[in-house]
Order: C-alpha cells, then structure tokens, then sequence
C-alpha cells in the first residue's frame, strides 16, 4: 500500500542517511476507508492526491515544532505492507494512519517538496501552526494557503543530490 510520510528536509536527511523513517509508532497519510467513503466519486489517483495533501499539511505542524529547518513542506511516497486495519475511530475523509514498524528506505518511491519559492507561503503557515489548530481563522487561511503550491517530484535516486544542494547535514 502507498503511505504518504509527512517530513521536513532535515527529517528527510536524517533518513536517508539512518536508511529508514522512524521511530515507530509513525503517522502516516495513505487511502484508508474513511477517505474513500467521504470521496464516494474520487478514483484511485484522486484518493491518492487527497491523502498526500494531508500528509502536506502534517508537514506544516513538523515545520512548526522545529523553526530551524527550512520552510518547505516534504512528503514522501512509500510502499509498505504492514498497515494497521481501520478501528472505526477515524473520522470521514481522514487519511492518516499509525504504523507501528519504521519504514525502510528501500520501501521509498519518492520524495515531494515545495519549491524555494513556497517558503514565505509555508513559513507563514508554520507560524500559524497553533493558531490554526485552535480555530483561528487567518491562521487556516494561512494554512489552506499552502494548497496553492505545488510540489515538486523528486525520484528516490535524485533526493541525496537534492539534499546535498540543500546544505550540509544538520545545517539545513
């Protein structure tokens, strides 16, 4: 199953050169049956895309808990077999899942990001972070900004370049 791992670049280094994503329990973003049920029309593409847009926005709250990282959302694409089964608890559209095993860096299929020019958009976000998950209503207007920017693909041999053009490790 494809999960969508919400990260930032210095999560990303870390693993990429720890050879896994962890520790566990690890929330992850992937079409889970409450998704399908709220996107009752959504094909599989679809489904996929709102599931990665969670995870997105996931990436905004790990953004807001470390302001030295770079503003710019990461989420990557794995494929993973050991997915929990749905407890009933999750409410309609929600994507995110726990795992409860890390995720191997051989089980990526690709990283996604802002680009540069996102991060006054992202940053903004990020300093809403609290605001927006207590109602405020600029705060979500800053987060639901962050839709308006694409990511960019990044296939899994590209993403040591990309990081390398980033900064040296630990000083992104």
């Amino acid at each position: 199953m494809r999960v969508y791992i919400p990260s930032t670049l210095r999560l990303l280094d870390d693993a990429c050169h720890a050879g896994e994503f962890g520790p566990q329990p690890l929330t992850v973003y992937a079409v889970t049956p409450a998704l399908r049920e709220w996107y009752t029309e959504g094909d599989d593409e679809e489904l996929e895309y709102a599931a990665m847009a969670q995870a997105a926005r996931a990436s905004v709250g790990l953004l807001a808990d470390d302001p030295g990282t770079p503003r710019r959302r990461v989420v990557v694409s794995a494929e993973v077999s050991a997915v929990p089964p749905a407890d009933g608890a999750a409410e309609l559209g929600d994507a995110r899942l726990e795992l409860h095993v890390v995720v191997p860096w051989r089980a990526v299929a690709a990283a996604h990001l802002d680009a540069a020019d996102a991060a006054t958009t992202v940053g903004k976000a990020a300093e809403l972070w609290a605001a927006a998950q207590n109602g405020d209503d600029d705060a979500i207007f800053a987060l639901d900004s962050c839709e308006g920017e694409d990511l960019m693909w990044y296939a899994t041999q590209e993403i040591p370049d990309l990081l390398a053009a980033e900064g040296p490790r630990g000083k992104l």
